[in-house]
């Protein structure tokens, strides 16, 4: 009796194959309605450049930076003092300020910084807002860096996730006609469990595929400060297939660029700047500085009425700044050494990357362009043998399991190519590739 039943199961399972909801917004009923919003790349870097909160934060580390500037132009303030008499014996009175009684003396001083210690300070507040400035354009490297990747990794995961929504769907129904043709005692039991365990696997494996994307979704909306509500949904407005990116641009060239470009090195290289100028600080510290004072005294002194001028400067005996010297000539040691560090490290990890990108543009190009039209229309023949009951259903679901896997396969495998050629610009800190 089960025979005699059997096509017709098949015919219904194959006509809810057939019918697949390709709205992946719908694809399993649980999903909670969202307003997207629509990018692309340069529109969500425009956003991310006029919205994101690190680099308007970063901003103001060069403001406070150029505050420092004007600080160290500043001169010391000169100080002033003046002294009148508490009680006068003579005359008996608290605060004489009478003519012949009275007793004031008053001085005023000034600092006068030697050995060019102003111009160095100077210069050295200079240099920290260059550094604030580096800082900020490596902050905007980094974050830009990231804002690109999950930009790809959203696209090609909804791809992902799109192809996990069809079979969901066909399956959900193809399980229906399953289950009501088990109830006219038309199939067997292990059909309609096969089916039930299929289904089950692929909503446990698109749930984890959706956590990732909500995950990536969320940084995403983070970097360009939109509606945390709303669902981005990635344009993407070129297409590497067939090229060979990297042959647009030598290693010699990358290397050069990461050299000249990263702001991170830049650091560096100003570090040690900054580490010169303040050993020649340190040593001009040796050299006293002077202070000039007027002094007037009413007739506290040897005369009335007298007028003094002086100096004074500290006599460097003991302290001459030696601990402070030598801490400013090892951190020229160690910002010569931080720098070497990281050029081997720029060089090292360019290398890693250059390879890596080498490597999967040859294998995607080396993929047949034909190979998901003809994959798609190799599903298109399964069906039909699966109808003609040239196929069991065990067998059936198995060529639908390979075309799930390659197809995500093959999305994996763009989104990595597309993800090596980012990290090479930044590593670089130029956007040689993907433009």
């Amino acid at each position: 009796m089960q025979s005699k039943f059997l096509l017709p199961a098949f015919l219904v399972s194959l006509c809810l194959f057939a019918n697949i909801d390709s709205s992946y917004g719908r694809d399993d009923g649980h999903d909670i309605p969202r307003d997207t919003l629509s990018i692309t790349i340069k529109q969500a870097e425009d956003l991310f450049i006029k919205n994101n909160l690190s680099l308007i934060a970063s901003k103001y580390n060069i403001d406070n930076a150029k505050a420092q500037v004007i600080t160290a132009r500043l001169f010391d303030n000169p100080q002033i003092g003046f002294e009148n008499g508490l009680y006068n014996p003579d005359s008996k009175k608290f605060l004489d300020i009478s003519k012949d009684g009275g007793q004031q003396s008053a001085n005023i001083s000034q600092l006068f910084q030697t050995a060019g210690k102003r111009n160095k300070n100077i210069q050295l507040a200079k240099l920290g807002v260059q550094q604030a400035e580096y800082q900020f354009f490596d902050l905007l490297r980094t974050l830009k860096y990231t804002l690109r990747t999950d930009f790809y990794k959203i696209y090609f995961q909804e791809q992902s996730a799109k192809v996990y929504a069809k079979e969901i769907n066909s399956l959900s129904k193809t399980l229906i006609g399953f289950q009501q043709q088990y109830a006219k005692e038309n199939i067997a039991l292990k059909e309609v469990l096969r089916i039930q365990s299929q289904l089950y696997t692929l909503q446990s494996e698109l749930n984890d595929l959706k956590d990732g994307i909500d995950d990536v979704q969320s940084e995403f909306k983070l970097l360009i400060r939109t509606d945390a509500k709303k669902y981005i949904v990635p344009q993407l407005e070129f297409n590497l297939d067939g090229k060979d990116a990297l042959q647009q641009v030598t290693y010699k060239n990358l290397l050069d660029s990461a050299y000249n470009n990263r702001y991170d090195l830049k650091v560096a290289h100003s570090a040690i700047e900054y580490s010169n100028v303040n050993l020649r600080l340190q040593k001009a510290m040796v050299v006293p500085d002077i202070t000039m004072s007027v002094t007037y005294d009413k007739q506290g002194s040897y005369i009335k009425h007298y007028t003094g001028l002086g100096i004074s400067i500290p006599l460097p005996l003991f302290n001459r700044n030696q601990g402070n010297i030598r801490q400013a000539k090892i951190a020229i040691d160690e910002n010569k050494l931080a720098l070497t560090q990281q050029e081997e490290q720029i060089q090292s990890d360019l290398d890693n990357s250059y390879q890596s990108a080498d490597r999967l543009e040859k294998l995607y190009n080396s993929f047949d362009p034909k190979f998901k039209t003809d994959f798609n229309h190799l599903i298109e023949e399964v069906f039909r043998n699966y109808q003609k009951h040239n196929i069991s259903l065990l067998e059936f679901l198995d060529f639908y399991d390979s075309y799930k896997t390659n197809t995500i396969q093959l999305n994996n495998l763009q989104l990595n190519r597309i993800s090596s050629l980012e990290q090479l610009n930044y590593i670089t800190g130029t956007q040689f590739f993907n433009q």
